[in-house]
């Protein structure tokens, strides 16, 4: 059965008694079940619940008459709005909108039936998202955030999104600070939580790594009694953080290389990867699976191992998972060759975003293929006062690996910092904007050469792309 919601619903969920023009609404007006449940005025259809959410430079209360020009069934306003309300319309007024859009959606996930998956983390969420779909496809449907669906806003859209003919809901939640997570949590009751890692992204804006796991681990706030939380293995930070809010079932994954401190619990479940398969074994050594490894990585096979358990979880048996399809958004681990003056060069495009684990792992990946290898790595943001540190990290990475040539696309320290990480290499430039980078690469490269791209995602890495 499809979830719904009608005004009556509404108003016992707020305490609140709808109206029109100050007067209460008759009994077929609060029976009318809405179509679709929209935050955003342009995409309003006859029938809908519209709930206009105050931005920065927006506020949806002013595109109230737009609304009932459509023909919207209701809406739901802040109650401090003193502005233009139509006559004809509907409301019920609330504390906060944006609050209450996110209560909606709980009400709509509470009538969902199927299992809800929510991951994050400070790299990989996305991929790992993408890799849970793959892995939960035998399933049946699954529904999923896209885009950057990740937030406040997007989770519950996703939540609202979602009927009773999936078998599944997996959700990205992403976070600006503190009690963002915790909040996507309340709204989703997800029945599996992932963490794919505990990093330095957003460094700036909390302060510590220990900040960050504190972050991520509210994704356990409504985490259902029996549910599991499936995270990498041997990081003590996320160990001690993840057990100080949460007494349920864990399951750890590894490769068998990965580095494991004494003081961690051993992994449940362990990879190896061997010619281009991940072999995976339990706690006992006793071998479970071997499965295709859609994605070049050491760190993408460790993604894969926590979809892997995921699926495992929720019923899916080992041998429908011997091959995947997975694709990825633009600009993740996107491959291209590039034709004209710089035909046969291999691209690795991994310009929507970066964080300093994503960017080392990205360059292990880079130098991992027969050829020369070289790279564009552009400033990674939101680093606070450990950015010019973490960009040294990287360039000395690339000193270690020994690229053929990079290029660095950043201003002030942060490209400073990553020159003097670098020094060394036989080719080094620095430029301002990633159009200058033109002119460096096509001087330097030739065919059968790899090139990666990355960088964070206000840097626009990708504009360069089109140039050559």
């Amino acid at each position: 059965m499809t979830p719904s919601l009608c005004l009556q619903d509404l108003a016992t969920l707020f305490a609140e008694q709808p109206e029109r023009h100050g007067a209460p609404l008759d009994q077929a007006s609060l029976s009318w079940t809405f179509e679709h449940i929209s935050t955003d005025s342009r995409a309003l259809q006859p029938g809908d619940l519209f709930i206009p959410l105050k931005g920065e430079r927006f506020d949806g209360h002013d595109f109230l008459d737009a609304a009932v020009a459509v023909g919207v069934a209701g809406a739901i306003v802040n109650r401090s709005w003193s502005g233009y309300i139509p006559d004809q319309l509907a409301i019920i007024r609330v504390d906060d909108t944006l609050a209450a859009y996110q209560r909606i959606a709980l009400a709509w996930r509470r009538q969902l039936h199927q299992p809800v998956v929510a991951i994050t983390g400070s790299a990989g969420k996305t991929t790992t998202r993408e890799l849970v779909k793959a892995c939960l496809q035998p399933l049946g449907v699954v529904e999923a955030s896209v885009g950057n669906e990740n937030n406040d806003i997007g989770v519950p859209r996703t939540i609202l999104r979602s009927d009773n003919t999936q078998r599944s809901l997996v959700l990205e939640m992403g976070m600006r600070g503190l009690g963002e997570i915790e909040r996507l949590s309340q709204c989703s009751e997800p029945n599996v939580a992932v963490i794919t890692n505990i990093g330095t992204a957003h460094i700036g804006r909390l302060g510590s790594r220990a900040a960050i796991a504190a972050a991520k681990c509210e994704i356990t706030a409504r985490l259902q009694a029996d549910g599991l939380v499936v995270i990498p293995g041997g990081d003590p930070l996320l160990e001690s953080t993840l057990q100080s809010v949460w007494q349920g079932r864990i399951c750890r994954v590894a490769l068998r290389d990965d580095p494991f401190p004494a003081e961690t619990p051993a992994a449940n479940l362990t990879g190896v990867i061997e010619a281009g398969d991940l072999i995976i074994t339990n706690s006992t050594g006793e071998h479970i699976t071997r499965m295709k490894c859609p994605l070049e990585g050491v760190h993408n096979a460790r993604n894969l191992m926590l979809a892997f358990a995921v699926a495992s979880e929720l019923g899916v048996q080992e041998k429908q998972l011997a091959s995947l399809n997975v694709e990825l958004p633009g600009g993740r681990s996107r491959r291209l060759e590039l034709k004209g003056a710089l035909a046969g060069v291999h691209v690795l495009d991994e310009t929507y975003n970066a964080s300093p684990e994503a960017m080392l792992a990205s360059l292990d990946l880079l130098c991992q293929q027969q050829g020369r290898h070289f790279a564009v790595l552009g400033t990674m943001l939101e680093l606070g006062d450990q950015s010019e540190a973490l960009h040294f990290k990287v360039g000395l990475r690339a000193a270690e690996l020994g690229l053929d040539g990079l290029v660095v696309v950043a201003q002030g320290s942060e490209g400073d910092a990553m020159l003097a990480g670098a020094k060394g290499l036989s080719k080094l430039a620095h430029v301002n904007q990633p159009e200058d980078a033109e002119t460096t690469l096509k001087a330097w490269l030739q065919k059968g050469d790899h090139l990666l791209l990355k960088a964070s995602r206000g840097i626009a890495l990708e504009r360069l792309i089109d140039l050559i």
